[in-house]
Parts: structure tokens; C-alpha cells; sequence
């Protein structure tokens, strides 16, 4: 009974409509493909910056990724001694300043996994991380269930941000859950299933401390291991699945 009732609650959280804003991008996953006039696929371990910055396990190739049933399920794998994955990005074709941006999710787990759902700023290539800003809407780690981490880091604060919340949700792993955030001039303020679990104002809006004045990008992808992630991770858990049923923007 309460499962059922969490999935009306999530079913109802889906379809509204953020007041004063209107739906401008939905990406449905709705072909069999991704869609490269919106799309890129980042392949390899990351090197020069290998490990992604962040002493990644995971290889990115093009070949753990589908589309089932209206959904992108992306599955992080362990074949022939090594952990593969994908990460997909919008950068340089679908950049958004402000608004408010969901995505519709079910998680992976076990000990090792790292799935996000995040943004980077624009100009990342000419400033380059962490000056350009990085907006985690959602990290999840399978080292701690029932936890959902919504994290910014800045020039002023990153790696170990102190611009982070972790809150617990009992049974995040089950079923789908809406992961948002409603992003302005003055704040972001970032949700899951509706509930406001954090909110970022700082008082001085300096270069280093706030770089969200300019289009930021998506990002999708499940990590495995790393400084975050691992660093020890479960080989039984594999194969697991990152399924994504929407992601949505309203300005």
C-alpha cells in the first residue's frame, strides 16, 4: 500500500507544471537513438585527466547504452577485467541559463556505483573546472543507501565542496523518483519528489563564489569507484542499470 501511494506521489509530481514557467525542452527518450544534433558521447577514461578527475574505474564507450520503452537506460558492466559505462553530455548544443530542470529516474545500486545527473558551465573549455561552476542536481552512491547528495562546486569551494546536502530518503533504490532544481539570478534551490532538500544563496555573488550567470549543459552518466564512488567496489553487483525516463526543462 504505501509503494503504490509513493507511486501516485511520483506520478503527480511528473506532471506539474512549475508555477510561472513553461515547458521550453523535454528530452523523452522516445527513438532508438540518441539524437545527435542534441547529444555527444564521451568515450574513454578521461586521460590526460585520467580517471576523470575524480580516480574513476569506468571506461565510457558507445556500446552501454539503449532506449527501452520510452526510456535511456545506461548499464555499467564488468567484462574481461574491466568496468565500462556511459556519459552522455549536451555540451555546445543544448545549453540552458535559469529555469527549472527535472529528470525522471531510477536508480542503479551496490557498493561501487556512482550514477549523476548534472550540469557544467558553458565555458568550462576557457576557464576550465571548477572557474566554469558544476551543478549536481543528483549523486547517488551505493556505498550509502537511501541517500541522495545535491552538491555546486566553485573557484570558492570544490572537490569537497562545502556547497552540499546529503539527505535521506528510505527506499530511493525503488521504483522511479523526480530529481529537480529551480535555478535563478538570486538561488538554487534543488527538490526530490516535490520536497525541497537544499537551497544555495550565498550573501556576496563573487566570480569565485557564484558562476550561475551563464548557460550550463547536461550531463548523464554512471561513474564506478573513485575518490567519491569507491574507493572499494562490489564486482557481484554487476551488470546495474541507470534508467532515465525524462529529463525536462521549464523557464
Amino acid at each position: 500500500m504505501n509503494k503504490f501511494l509513493i507511486l501516485l506521489m511520483v506520478c503527480s509530481i511528473s506532471f506539474a507544471q512549475p508555477k510561472g514557467k513553461k515547458l521550453v525542452w523535454e528530452e523523452n527518450f522516445n527513438g532508438k537513438n540518441l539524437n545527435k544534433e542534441i547529444w555527444n558521447v564521451e568515450l574513454g577514461d578521461g586521460c590526460p585527466n585520467c580517471g576523470w578527475g575524480n580516480s574513476e574505474r569506468q571506461l565510457y564507450t558507445n556500446e552501454n547504452h539503449k532506449f527501452v520503452k520510452g526510456n535511456l537506460v545506461i548499464t555499467a558492466k564488468k567484462e574481461e577485467g574491466k568496468y565500462t559505462s556511459t556519459r552522455i553530455t549536451t555540451k555546445g548544443k543544448k545549453e540552458f541559463q535559469y529555469g527549472y530542470f527535472e529528470a525522471k529516474a531510477k536508480l542503479p545500486v551496490g557498493n561501487g556505483i556512482w550514477p549523476a545527473f548534472w550540469m557544467l558551465g558553458s565555458n568550462i573549455d576557457k576557464v576550465g573546472w571548477p572557474k566554469c561552476g558544476e551543478i549536481d542536481i543528483l549523486e547517488y552512491v551505493g556505498r550509502e543507501p537511501d541517500m541522495v547528495f545535491t552538491s555546486l562546486h566553485t573557484q570558492d569551494s570544490h572537490g569537497n565542496t562545502i556547497n552540499t546536502k546529503k539527505t535521506k530518503f528510505e527506499d530511493i533504490e525503488d521504483g522511479y523518483h523526480i530529481y529537480a532544481m529551480d535555478w535563478s539570478k538570486d538561488k538554487i534551490d534543488f527538490f526530490v519528489d516535490g520536497k525541497l532538500v537544499y537551497t544555495f544563496n550565498p550573501e556576496h555573488k563573487t566570480e569565485a563564489i557564484w558562476p550561475y550567470n551563464q548557460p550550463f549543459y547536461f550531463i548523464v552518466n554512471v561513474a564506478i569507484g573513485g575518490n567519491f564512488g569507491g574507493p572499494a567496489v562490489d564486482d557481484s553487483i554487476f551488470p546495474q542499470d541507470f534508467s532515465v525516463d525524462y529529463i525536462k526543462v521549464y523557464q
